[in-house]
């Protein structure tokens, strides 16, 4: 005797991952693209105000702060490097300016890299994103 029933997973739509993480890095909705996907500087809205896609579950927890901390790391190491061995400028005046390389390049990559994660999680349906298709 054949089994008809369907799988539950069989009809749900697969959502690509490739638009949501551009989408997520320019802090837009994953869903639409066209709504905001942060209310401030880092705190995810509840909802996308133009397409109504729920963000309240995600769970980025510490996962951008990891990915900002590696990221602006490697590129400060080139820098030093780079700076030093060129140029050997005065301690003070090298420490200065790869502080404000290293805050602005954080302050810039913490919320695209957020907006990132939230993203990937929606398209994988992750932490209660996959109540709807």
């Amino acid at each position: 005797m054949a089994d008809h029933s369907t799988n539950a997973a069989d009809s749900i739509v697969e959502r690509e991952t490739k638009p949501a993480i551009l989408r997520g890095l320019r802090r837009r909705c994953p869903n639409c693209g066209d709504g905001a996907l942060f209310e401030g500087y880092l705190k995810v809205a509840d909802s996308c105000p133009v397409c109504h896609e729920e963000y309240h579950h995600h769970r980025a927890d510490d996962g951008p702060a990891y990915l900002t901390i590696l990221i602006v790391g490697h590129i400060l190491a080139v820098l030093m490097h780079f700076l030093w061995s060129q140029f050997r400028p005065d301690p003070l005046v090298f420490a200065t300016v790869l502080t404000i390389v290293c805050v602005g390049l954080s302050l810039y990559l913490l919320p695209r890299l957020k907006g990132m994660i939230v993203a990937i999680q929606w398209a994988r349906r992750m932490h209660g994103f996959g109540g709807k298709s």
